[in-house]
């Protein structure tokens, strides 16, 4: 009989089974976290006694990591990151403290199933798309090289919004991830720093007689850390995310409420709070705008505080401030920590422009994301002076030392200033984020071989011919812990079976399945855990959407953030030519084929939203003709996320790829969908490239013009119309999307997405593209027919993917950029 009163100790030994301990800590945290009975457990009760179970756990190996990085005075990394999208937390920590099957025998014992417990927790919204994930995987990684990390942010009450569709429709509900409580966070009351905006930059004369600066008259938030923990996988290393809440600095005006005004007395907490309560406000009005740049700085501001807190525990000079700090800026969103930094430098510690430049420069490093000029940051010069005036001082100041130099270095290039200059004149002055990352940092790369060239040859040339050396390339990767051992067990298993279980930490191995894709009998498991995979997203399907989906049919899935450089029209533009030739009984159908769309469009992104109404529309109409039902269908899943993420990609057959070539970074949903076994039908665009690479181009399906065939085709006047009167089935697909086919009760419903293509120039080459993918697409249906040859395909697409781990890319980081090693 278990004593569900019996206190848990610190050791890890304890009375009885490890199963026993666990129930034991279970009924615990049930009683005194909760203050419930333990005998009343239903499957939320359990969930949550569970969690602060594992918390626990991971808080010791916690302690014990941050005493070996002081212990060893190690250089630590500090990852700044507007966004992170870490999944769901239970079955990622019941698997790093590998106790998978305890957990198993445990819950089975009390009457549930892990799988069931886990849809209790509510995937953190804390990003938008690929950008925090890629943050989320290298935080693991950097927990798996046991290399001392941190990840910083923000900490938003309400997520990137939840997706629901109605009449086929996007809209955007609230992302109330934290409304049952949060079990995995810890609270640092003790970590609280002060951040203010407004007010004015004073100038005064300190005892030295050197001219300072300091900010006065502000409006001052506080910002309350909150812990997260990242634990690494086979050893007892655990770091942390550290993301921070707005508080207020006034809690509650007393005299406003004695005097009646209720709401005033409240105003400036409601007000401070506001700064962290959305993921990426509506930069639609100003005050959106003002908004989102002070979510910038109050994440940046509380973070190098932190950072210059622990290093002053450790050193009294800065001198050794940038061999024991390294500061990534992922993305230019954290690019306001420059003017940061050499604000809290020189006005907080007193050190000179010519120190704190010094340091700023060997510290920062900027990863860039984009390859689309309109894409990259600017703030106004009149928003930002009122919002943060001593930065904008520090900025001009930045910039004026920047340009001296360039004027003296490169002299027989007057326009070159105004072309590099942070500040972008126009009738509205703006800040460059950009450009003053590239110029405060000491390392800039890209995130695929292709994109580095771009910004090389491209849209950074000029930097990279004044700082030669300065951009590098580190193409993106992906953990396998949570993208195939963890989202795929069976999979998992399989591939454990045959080459052993280090492939989870050194991804390389992975080759070794490379003997096994001619094998019958292994090919026949592959196949047979792929199809449990469908079935398992089948059931998931009825019960999201209502809809069936056979699970024998081939699924060929686009799951991505939706844009119109990502192409979700050129698929559908494909659905609606099988479905024309399936009616006009063009060509046999040997097998069905299931299309999966998912992906959220940003609220105020009218086309994206309309797109996803004509992708519903046309599901609507294809999945109740009767004369394509068991031959086509088509579904939408709302509302994506991480957790059905880890739903799709194990069921795919088919991964779609197909953004115009030189639009996309890199792509990390390529990477996964390939590690699980899916084929890629892709352009040569972002990571695609790498992945054909490595995979070889017979088990990939290439399609399209490449980026250099793009920007020719636009040199020389692309013509849309020529592809719509000269091809036959363009011009159909479109005369029906043209006429209302799709929506009969709204006939001109989507006409704009036919003039986009038609009269707007059709800027991302939907049409140029269609011909080369829908002859791709006859290829892979050729292909498929063939199962053994498909699945020995599949197999050398998992077997090729040790270069995508995102182990790979940050021991590059920690090599070539950051000079960290791991801890012993």
């Amino acid at each position: 009989m278990l004593d569900q009163n019996h206190v848990p100790g610190e050791s890890n030994e304890c009375s009885g089974s490890e199963t026993d301990r666990l129930k034991q800590e279970i009924f615990y945290n049930i009683r005194f976290n909760l203050g419930l009975d333990p005998e009343d457990m239903n499957r939320y009760t359990c969930y949550m006694g569970l969690a602060f179970s594992l918390k626990n756990r991971l808080i010791n190996r916690w302690i014990k990591t941050q005493k070996a990085c002081r212990d060893n005075l190690s250089k630590r990394i500090f990852y700044l990151s507007l966004e992170f999208l870490p999944g769901r937390f239970l079955k990622n920590y019941i698997v790093s403290l590998d106790l998978e099957a305890v957990t198993r025998q445990v819950l089975s014992d009390f009457g549930f199933d892990l799988d069931a417990i886990e849809e209790e927790e509510w995937d953190p919204g804390l990003g938008n798309g690929g950008l925090g994930r890629l943050a989320s995987c290298y935080m693991d990684s950097i927990a798996r090289l046991r290399l001392p990390g941190y990840g910083y942010g923000i900490r938003y009450d309400f997520g990137i919004f939840y997706q629901v569709l109605k009449d086929g429709y996007q809209q955007e509900k609230s992302d109330n991830w934290m409304r049952r409580g949060n079990p995995w966070e810890i609270m640092r009351f003790e970590n609280i720093y002060k951040v203010g905006f407004y007010g004015r930059s004073e100038a005064y004369t300190d005892i030295l007689g050197n001219q300072r600066f300091r900010l006065v008259d502000t409006q001052e938030v506080m910002a309350l850390a909150c812990d997260m923990m990242i634990p690494g996988i086979g050893d007892e290393f655990v770091t942390n995310m550290r993301l921070w809440t707005a508080t207020s600095s006034r809690e509650f005006d007393l005299d406003f409420f004695n005097r009646g005004d209720y709401i005033r007395a409240a105003e400036d907490k409601v007000l401070s709070e506001s700064i962290s309560k959305v993921l990426y406000p509506s930069d639609e009005s100003e005050k959106g705008k003002e908004l989102r740049l002070k979510q910038q700085y109050f994440f940046v501001s509380a973070t190098l505080q932190d950072i210059i807190f622990q290093y002053r525990k450790e050193y009294q000079s800065f001198d050794a401030f940038s061999d024991w700090a390294a500061i990534q800026l992922n993305d230019t969103h954290p690019t306001i920590a420059v003017p940061e930094l050499m604000r809290l430098l020189m006005d907080e510690h007193g050190l000179s422009w010519y120190e704190a430049w010094s340091i700023c420069g060997k510290t920062f490093a900027y990863t860039n994301h984009t390859v689309l000029p309109e894409a990259l940051e600017t703030w106004p010069v009149s928003l930002l002076g009122r919002l943060l005036p001593r930065h904008m001082d520090i900025i001009y100041e930045i910039n004026r030392r920047f340009l001296e130099d360039l004027k003296k270095n490169h002299p027989g290039d007057p326009d070159l200033c105004e072309r590099l200059s942070i500040i972008q004149e126009g009738d509205t002055k703006r800040i460059r984020m950009a450009h003053l990352a590239i110029i405060g940092s000491h390392s800039v790369n890209g995130v695929a071989a292709l994109h580095s060239h771009i910004l090389k040859t491209s849209l950074f040339k000029e930097f990279h011919r004044i700082y030669p050396g300065k951009i590098r390339n580190i193409t993106n990767g992906i953990t396998p812990r949570r993208w195939l051992h963890q989202s795929n067990s069976g999979l998992s298993e399989l591939i454990t079976s045959v080459i052993g279980p280090d492939w989870v930490s050194d991804l390389s191995l992975l080759k070794n399945l490379i003997p096994h894709a001619q094998d019958s009998l292994f090919q026949e498991k592959w196949q047979k855990v792929k199809f449990e995979n469908k079935k398992r997203l089948a059931r998931y399907t009825l019960r999201k959407t209502g809809k069936g989906v056979n699970p024998n049919a081939l699924f060929d899935i686009h799951a991505k953030r939706m844009h119109e450089y990502k192409r979700q029209l050129l698929n559908i533009f494909h659905v609606i030519h099988l479905y024309n030739r399936i009616r006009e009984n063009k060509g046999t159908v040997d097998f069905s084929r299931s299309f999966f769309f998912a992906g959220k469009s940003a609220p105020a992104y009218v086309q994206a939203k309309l797109i996803i109404k004509l992708i519903t529309s046309v599901s609507d109409t294809i999945n109740k003709d009767p004369l394509v039902r068991g031959k086509l269908s088509v579904i939408f899943l709302p509302n994506y996320c991480i957790s059905q993420a880890e739903k799709l990609i194990p069921a795919a057959d088919v991964s779609e790829q197909i953004s115009t070539a030189g639009l996309e970074a890199s792509g990390t949903g390529n990477m996964k969908f390939a590690l699980n076994g899916a084929l890629t039908v892709g352009t040569l665009d972002g990571a695609n490239v790498e992945i054909l690479e490595e995979v070889g181009k017979e088990n990939i399906f290439i399609f399209g013009l490449t980026a250099d065939e793009v920007v020719q085709k636009k040199r020389e006047g692309y013509n849309p119309r020529h592809y719509y009167e000269g091809n036959p089935d363009i011009r159909k697909i479109m005369d029906m999307i043209d006429s209302g086919y799709f929506s009969p009760e709204t006939p001109r419903l989507f006409q704009p997405i036919v003039h986009s293509l038609l009269e707007g120039g059709d800027y991302y080459l939907v049409l140029a593209d269609f011909e080369s993918y829908a002859l791709t697409q006859e290829r892979v249906a050729a292909t498929y027919k063939d199962q053994g040859l498909w699945t020995r395909m599949s197999i050398l697409n998992t077997a090729n993917m040790g270069k995508f781990s995102s182990d790979r890319a940050v021991q590059e980081y920690a090599d070539h950029i950051w000079g960290a090693t791991p801890v012993p």
